[in-house]
């Protein structure tokens, strides 16, 4: 039997505009979406071994405030969006010019929310049973508006813009007076109760006290927004995570990477010196964002800004780790499941949640074989067999478009 030989991944060598590195950071973050994170969830029910339950509670989001390595996947991808997006947008203002580079961003930010509509049921609920914003609206958003800011916004300013962004956020949450009332299922329940009103937004309006830097579930402006002024159904009831204010902080998130990028592209530092810039950049948002988040907590369903100084610095670390080792230490073979993922991060979602790779995996090793080696062999073993089993087939899934050359970008 013959087999057809791999096609390579592209890399920087000279005037190439590629990074495996980025490719792999990409990859490595979506495969924790896609089954790595079942299967450190399943290691750790096997057995009490203080690492892995460590690392499973770093495998849930935060509940409200805080700070877990889950609540780094989103804001990451969206980093990583802005890195990108320095080397493809690069090329088309230099060969093609500023209208086809907004041209193309405006395309593509347009086709991923409507691939986000779509994933989310398009309009085959009634109205308003459709769920307006989402992950993909957000990526899709937060590339659109960094795009055309980094087509228009001369590059020298683009770090102030996003830290603009970031304190006019805060400005907003903290100043900006809200009606007195908590938009949360159980208290909303209960003052209806209270009241004897059958309706939230009746109920919304007849609260006549007023406060301001409220950060709470369902009592900031960012949820009171989106319970005014996002249409649909919204993710949690009165408000949505992904709501419309707290695009705002998410635009910066990928302005972060764009920095990032620029940073990668210059031709004035050799290697070791971006890497170095890079940890030290990351650094220091890590310790502001911390610090920032005395006042403006770090919370990831309101996307805070302290929120988006934390997760931008740990992307820096990360970017810049994957950076050291596979394009200047040129240690790559063991990145490449990550390559082939990273490829197509967008196809693997979809296909992750649309066809469901774990489900896939339980018609072949769930039923009665698991509960025999969960049974026979240890505890959880039959959990931890699915679980990689899964992950297995999605990443031979992004091997086989990536061997037959097939980039389906959004």
């Amino acid at each position: 039997m013959t087999t057809s030989p791999a096609v390579p991944t592209p890399k920087v060598h000279g005037k190439s505009d590629r990074l495996m590195s980025l490719d792999a950071l990409r990859g490595f973050d979506m495969v924790w979406i896609i089954g790595a994170a079942a299967i450190v969830r399943a290691l750790s029910a096997m057995g009490d071994i203080p690492c892995l339950k460590f690392i499973a509670q770093q495998l849930t989001h935060k509940t409200w405030e805080g700070f877990a390595f889950y609540d780094l996947i989103f804001p990451m991808f969206v980093f990583i969006v802005g890195v990108s997006m320095v080397f493809s947008l690069s090329k088309i203002l230099k060969t093609e010019g500023r209208s086809a580079a907004i041209r193309r961003v405006i395309s593509r930010g347009v086709l991923l929310v409507l691939a986000g509509l779509f994933y989310y049921g398009g309009f085959a609920n009634e109205w308003p049973g459709n769920r307006m914003l989402g992950v993909l609206q957000r990526i899709g958003l937060a590339y659109l508006f960094a795009g055309l800011i980094f087509c228009l916004v001369p590059t020298r300013w683009l770090a102030g813009v996003a830290a603009g962004l970031l304190i006019g956020y805060w400005g907003l949450m903290s100043r900006m007076p809200i009606r007195d009332i908590t938009l949360t299922v159980p208290a909303v329940e209960q003052m209806m109760a209270t009241t004897g009103t059958t309706n939230a937004k009746t109920l919304y309006l007849q609260t006549t006290n007023y406060v301001s830097g409220i950060y709470e579930p369902g009592r900031n402006l960012a949820h009171h927004v989106d319970f005014l002024f996002l249409p649909g159904r919204l993710n949690d009831t009165y408000w949505d995570p992904e709501g419309l204010l707290s695009t705002i902080p998410a635009v910066a998130s990928c302005l972060l990477g764009v920095c990032a990028g620029l940073l990668l592209q210059s031709r004035k530092l050799n290697e070791i010196h971006k890497v170095r810039w890079l940890a030290g950049a990351g650094v220091v948002l890590v310790l502001v964002g911390f610090i920032w988040g005395t006042q403006f907590p770090v919370v990831k369903r309101i996307w805070s800004s302290s929120f988006v100084c934390v997760a931008g610095g740990y992307s820096c670390l990360f970017l810049a780790t994957f950076y050291l080792i596979v394009d200047v230490w040129k240690f790559q073979t063991w990145c490449q499941p990550f390559v082939w993922v990273g490829l197509n991060p967008i196809t693997v979602y979809l296909a992750e949640n649309l066809l469901g790779f774990g489900k896939l995996a339980s018609r072949f090793a769930g039923g009665d074989l698991k509960i025999f080696l969960n049974t026979h062999v240890l505890t959880g073993f039959g959990d931890l067999v699915v679980a990689m089993l899964g992950l297995g087939l999605a990443v031979l899934f992004c091997r086989f478009l990536h061997r037959r050359q097939i980039f389906i970008r959004l």
